[in-house]
């Protein structure tokens, strides 16, 4: 977008110091690669170790932690929550609005922060996690809970783009580092969060309202770094000669709603389907074509009509590297959320005996988000240092979509092989992952744009994830309304259940109460619960051969994606500033263009 690279002031500096290291010189921009405003060389010496950096990486980290947990630690717990203050026919909203306003809000974040600055969008949306916490936490029915998780939702948009906000800081060799400084702060959420959610069930007088208990300390530490620590650029210095009002009439509010309302309309379509109504019912059809025709609307309108600011550049898709990014982001994901979506199952089904109220199934169901996790860490560590990220890429989308096809083997009797097969396949996505997040802000033209990059990258991650999530739950459902039928009642039967019994039988097999059912013997129970967890088990083999066609598919793309080495430079996109506004570790001055 020219006139956007055209109205980013460069570092003006003036000395005040005759004493001072060298000035802080703006970056020659070329055809391929511009938007920086220093150079790792001439920033002041103890720049990264100031108290503004350092405590903006802490408010990034907690704001992560804060943004997964707002959900994540609820989540595997909605069924006990609605025990408590339902029940509720409404409860599958909890876990719907989290997805919509985090699948439209990261885009939106990236660009308006872009825009008119970060500062306070990021204090904000603190202040707004913790409000909605504060709901969750005194929440006495699912209409409250649903209220504050939207609130919730809304403040995730700016914590969970720590991305850009950090990487923007720091020269552009270390921003795969600094990614895996960031996701150290998850390990205790996506990790075990499973386990730490199900120990504050079981062992805390207050329940599962502690995992909002948890998200308030960790939104207020948040916030007041972010508010002592965080001084990016302001509007006046990022733009020249440009006021907030002119900004703001330039905006493209009609891409913005149509945007809105198209990604809206079809992620909520998907959620329902299967769920909350049947996949052909027309609440279900109606809000996916409405939704999808809203999306084509939205990018027919960014294409064609002559705007001065786009809510998305669209030159970005010209870009093939990031657009493979993008993608393999989002695939990926989607590789993942089979395991997401079917080993809590598992779990409950085929590998405890209690239905997984056990603190042993929360450990078991911490495998997969821990080991994500750990692959994300690793490539932040040592993607740079290996090299040739397009390699790496494939070599891992590769690996962890096999062996999470090889999950498709997994029976009852085989808790060993599925455990490592998810640890290998979940750390390898988990490496594509990072790997994939990073590119998304370094394969752009104008770093300046990196805000609307990778919250566009962000976007297109939750539309493509809840489009296979709804993939694998229909097959699910449509493979266990066939397994179970044709292979539970032969079963009982012919271990001597009367026939008239068999649906009593069928239903208790969900609550776990076999009492009053004529006919049954402890030893027809057991050929029962056999029959009942293999065919479970085949069912969830369907969803794993189902992810090869996306990993397959991610697999293809991967050859489009980008190798970053000669990328790998001391250029960085963004400097801190103390809030008179010299630069951070200096005492130099900004020079403040007056609009």
């Amino acid at each position: 977008m020219d006139h956007h690279a055209k109205d980013v002031t460069a570092t003006e500096i003036e000395h005040t110091s005759s004493t001072s290291p060298a000035s802080l010189k703006p970056i020659e921009e070329n055809d391929a690669l511009h938007g920086f405003q220093a150079e790792e060389s001439s920033l002041p010496k103890g720049y990264y170790r100031s108290s503004f950096f350092i405590g903006t990486m802490f408010a990034t980290g907690l704001g992560l932690a804060a943004g997964v947990g707002g959900f994540a630690l609820a989540a595997p717990n909605l069924a006990v929550i609605n025990a408590d203050i339902g029940p509720d026919a409404n409860l599958a909203w909890v876990a719907l609005v989290y997805t919509l306003t985090l699948a439209v809000g990261l885009l939106l974040v990236g660009r308006l922060s872009d825009l008119f600055g970060r500062r306070w969008f990021f204090i904000c949306g603190s202040i707004l996690a913790l409000i909605g916490n504060i709901v969750a936490a005194t929440a006495q029915s699912i209409p409250a809970l649903i209220g504050a998780t939207t609130l919730i939702g809304l403040a995730a948009s700016t914590q969970l783009s720590f991305s850009f906000v950090s990487n923007e800081l720091v020269p552009m060799k270390y921003r795969f580092l600094t990614n895996a400084w960031l996701y150290l702060w998850t390990v205790p959420i996506s990790g075990l969060g499973p386990a730490i959610s199900k120990a504050f069930i079981l062992r805390t007088s207050s329940g599962w309202r502690w995992c909002y208990y948890l998200m308030i300390i960790l939104n207020t530490l948040s916030g007041l770094l972010y508010f002592c620590f965080y001084h990016p650029p302001t509007f006046n210095m990022k733009f020249k000669n440009r006021s907030k009002l002119q900004q703001f009439k330039d905006f493209d509010f009609v891409g913005c709603l149509l945007f809105t309302g198209g990604l809206l309309l079809f992620v909520m379509g998907l959620s329902w389907g299967g769920g909350l109504y049947p996949w052909k019912s027309g609440h279900v059809i109606g809000t996916v074509v409405s939704g999808a025709l809203g999306i084509v609307a939205f990018f027919l309108w960014e294409i064609y009509v002559p705007l001065k600011e786009p809510v998305v550049p669209m030159h970005l898709f010209k870009n093939i590297e990031w657009v493979a990014s993008c993608l393999l982001l989002s695939l990926g994901a989607s590789v993942y959320y089979a395991m997401a979506t079917i080993w809590p199952s598992m779990v409950a089904v085929l590998y405890t005996d209690d239905g997984g109220a056990s603190m042993y199934a929360g450990w078991l169901n911490c495998i997969s988000g821990t080991l994500i996790v750990a692959g994300q860490i690793s490539a932040g560590c040592f993607a740079v240092a290996i090299g040739k990220t397009k390699f790496q890429c494939i070599t891992a989308l590769v690996i962890g979509g096999a062996l999470l096809g090889a999950m498709a083997s997994c029976t009852s009797e085989s808790k060993d092989r599925a455990i490592a097969l998810m640890t290998v396949g979940c750390f390898a996505i988990g490496w594509n992952e990072s790997v994939c997040l990073a590119n998304a802000g370094i394969e752009i033209e104008d770093q300046q744009e990196i805000g609307t990059a990778v919250g566009m990258a962000g976007s297109i991650r939750s539309a493509i994830s809840t489009v296979c999530s709804s993939v694998y739950t229909a097959v699910l459902i449509n493979r266990l309304g066939q397994t179970i039928p044709a292979e539970v009642p032969p079963a009982v039967v012919a271990a001597g259940l009367p026939a008239s019994s068999v649906p009593a039988f069928l239903g208790a097999l969900t609550t776990g109460n076999y009492s009053g059912i004529q006919g049954l013997t402890t030893e027809i129970t057991l050929v029962g619960v056999k029959a009942y967890k293999e065919a479970n088990a085949h069912a969830y083999s369907t969803v794993f051969l189902t992810s090869l066609a996306f990993s397959g598919l991610a697999i293809v793309i991967s050859f489009w994606s980008p190798n970053v080495d000669e990328k790998m430079t001391g250029e960085v996109a963004t400097t801190l500033h103390q809030r008179d506004k010299t630069l951070v570790g200096e005492n130099k001055l900004y020079t403040e263009s007056k609009v």
